[in-house]
């Protein structure tokens, strides 16, 4: 094998989990620093829990955080005739063999091994046996013939050489008993067929590896080099699963995380490279290598995804922002109409003064998207009959004024506070409240700018 080649092989039975992008960013960064390719191969043989849905979200996923595969997807299913030639390939050769145990004895087998309180290992009963000792009423399955002598090394790019006693994997099941491969069989095949030259997982699957090592040892094929990632924790340290809050990439798209900010948060959870921490997607498959992953579990923590994409609000280029606001609107809220576009694109650089979201966005500019004010019921209360007097004179003081900026606004606004005996907020407050329904929100000069006189006006006169 001489071209790099790696893949990302998920089961549409969930959505796509967190721990499975990062897998499929690592495998994907990992081809393109070495100029190879990389796969997406759908495992969907188990027919109960795979789902078209799952498939599509998967793919969507993958496209919305920028991995881009080769070709088409490789669909597990339909290769399972391949599988099962392999299956009965290495019967003949006397890799496998046929095992008639039934039910009852292997779940007598495993009680023993609970009650003794050790792994359960099938006890290779059938292993020397023929198929003249087999009884009748009872369809086989197809076990590999694991080694029982000596150990196993595997040279892991990540972890280093991991060694094992050889009688510690099982003679496991390559073909059930009703014909159907088991996952070990299959990604075997598939990672051959497919010349798959690097395989990179969560550490999770080590012993799946030293499985599949002895398969295609036994069909003398090229081994490929193998790197097993830590796993994603949760912040409490727990081993994160799809029951966890946000651990799909769509948990995040809803609350307005960006796709590069969160692509650029899973490369630094479990990876580095010098001191630095925001890469562009450039710098990300140039400085990328395996040497850069750690040995150790990472935990996801959403304050520091918050503040990633902070940092790329604050310093992407505003039409590129714009665009994904106006993007996240039309998936989540409601489309913005096109004449709403250059108000909202001129307002972004204080719509986004302290937003860590879209979302956070969005909720700032519902003033500018919406013609209607959507008042808090709550702080229309503290619109008294001093901030009544207030707004009235602000409407007839900014008749006067030919435009409306900071320097003929702040006499306005500071007089009214010499008159009323108040302060800033006195005057701010009521006005941000009848002009954009809330209390919070942006300064009362850049709401006032950013609607313009003629929207200012109206809006002051429906209310009072």
């Amino acid at each position: 094998m001489s071209k790099v080649a790696t893949r990302f092989a998920p089961s549409p039975t969930g959505a796509l989990h967190i721990g499975g992008v990062r897998t499929a960013l690592f495998n994907w960064l990992y081809s393109k620093n070495k100029n190879g390719t990389f796969h997406l191969r759908i495992e969907d043989t188990d027919k109960e829990r795979s789902k078209d849905e799952y498939k599509i979200q998967i793919i969507k996923s993958l496209k919305w955080i920028g991995i881009e595969y080769e070709g088409d997807e490789y669909i597990q299913s339909t290769k399972i005739n391949d599988h099962i030639n392999i299956a009965n390939e290495l019967l003949k050769n006397g890799h496998a063999y046929e095992c008639y145990c039934s039910m009852e004895e292997i779940e007598e087998q495993k009680k023993r091994a609970r009650q003794k309180k050790l792994p359960y290992i099938y006890n290779r009963k059938w292993r020397d046996l023929t198929k003249a000792d087999a009884p009748k009423d009872i369809k086989p399955v197809i076990r590999f013939k694991s080694k029982i002598e000596g150990s196993a090394v595997l040279r892991d790019l990540v972890q280093g050489n991991v060694e094992i006693e050889n009688t510690t994997i099982e003679d496991f099941i390559i073909l059930r008993n009703d014909g159907t491969p088991t996952y070990n069989l299959s990604a075997t095949v598939d990672d051959h067929q497919m010349g798959m030259s690097h395989i990179i997982r969560g550490d999770d699957h080590k012993i799946n590896t030293f499985k599949q090592m002895q398969i295609y040892l036994a069909m003398k094929w090229e081994l490929p080099q193998f790197a097993h990632i830590p796993l994603i924790h949760t912040i409490e340290g727990k081993k994160l699963s799809k029951r966890d809050n946000a651990s799909t990439l769509d948990d995040y798209s809803k609350i307005g995380i960006m796709p590069d900010a969160l692509r650029n948060y899973l490369l630094r959870l479990g990876w580095s490279f010098e001191d630095k921490e925001i890469f562009t997607l450039d710098e990300s498959i140039q400085h990328f290598n395996l040497e850069g992953i750690g040995k150790s579990p990472s935990k996801l923590d959403m304050s520091r995804i918050l503040s990633m994409n902070e940092h790329y609000i604050k310093n992407i280029d505003e039409n590129e922002l714009y665009n994904h606001l106006f993007a996240y609107c039309e998936l989540y809220k409601e489309k913005i109409k096109s004449d709403r576009e250059e108000k909202i694109k001129a307002a972004l650089l204080f719509l986004k003064n302290k937003a860590k979201t879209l979302e956070d966005i969005y909720n700032n500019a519902k003033y500018i998207i919406f013609d209607q004010v959507n008042f808090n019921q709550e702080d229309l209360k503290l619109i008294d009959d001093k901030a009544k007097k207030i707004i009235s004179e602000f409407n007839k003081d900014i008749d006067v004024l030919e435009a409306l900026n900071k320097e003929t606004l702040e006499p306005v606004v500071n007089n009214l506070i010499k008159t009323h005996e108040t302060n800033f907020k006195g005057v701010g407050q009521p006005l941000r409240i009848v002009l954009t329904g809330s209390k919070f929100g942006p300064g009362i000069y850049d709401i006032i700018m950013s609607l313009g006189k003629e929207e200012v006006k109206r809006r002051l006169n429906k209310r009072f």
